[in-house]
């Protein structure tokens, strides 16, 4: 995750939720959050409820977690068990009220593969553009996926219609259970044309998320 947004142009930093829980780091200094996969808060599934817990039962963690959502010039990110764990702190981002939670998959184990997805981002409702998606509208990718949430053949996290990530009407919080940042090298892609891989040199389409994300900041 890191490395994406590094390549994006961001300086990103390691917060562990100890630094806020002990006052050491405020949320206050930065203007994006990416909440992690690769089981963060634990090497178990569903980690990412018990990871909420740490921020919706600590008065002081709760209260910076509000406050940078409720910044108009912040963006946040959440994947795989970051996914999760935004999913239960929905009643302090606004606009994510009918976002919904992510529960074990059918085969009640760990899965991990590639799979399609379908960007079906589009303004409507009155929505903003994503900070994320913006601009990959009816692109189909592969991206990598490995997590509990799994419904067999293709279906990335068991959901109605094979939704896979959920956002909020501003645009600025995206929330999905796959891991673009596993999957920006080029050599991910299954098939390009010849002439795309040379222009897009040593990283593919994903990396236009975070590029996406540093040019909204400016």
């Amino acid at each position: 995750m890191a490395f994406a947004f590094n390549v994006a142009g961001f300086t990103a930093i390691d917060v562990h939720m100890t630094d806020i829980l002990s006052g050491r780091v405020s949320l206050a200094g930065f203007v994006g959050l990416a909440a992690c996969g690769g089981f963060s808060y634990g090497d178990v599934l569903g980690a990412g409820q018990g990871w909420s817990k740490s921020v919706l039962l600590h008065a002081g963690t709760r209260a910076e977690f509000k406050a940078f959502f409720e910044r108009k010039d912040t963006f946040a990110l959440g994947v795989c068990n970051g996914c999760q764990f935004l999913s239960r702190l929905t009643e302090m981002i606004p606009g994510a009220e009918s976002w919904p939670t992510f529960e074990t998959n059918l085969s009640e184990q760990y899965e991990a593969r590639v799979c399609m997805v379908e960007v079906a981002e589009k303004s409507q409702n009155n929505s903003t553009p994503s900070v994320f998606l913006h601009g990959m509208h009816g692109s189909y990718l592969p991206i990598v996926t490995a997590h509990g949430e799994e419904q067999y053949p293709f279906n990335p996290n068991g959901s109605a219609g094979g939704i896979t990530g959920v956002r909020t009407p501003d645009g600025r919080v995206l929330a999905m259970m796959p891991h673009p940042e596993r999957t920006i090298l080029k050599q991910v892609t299954s098939y390009a044309p010849a002439e795309q891989m040379e222009k897009w040199e040593k990283l593919g389409p994903w990396v236009r998320m975070f590029k996406s994300a540093r040019r909204w900041v400016g």
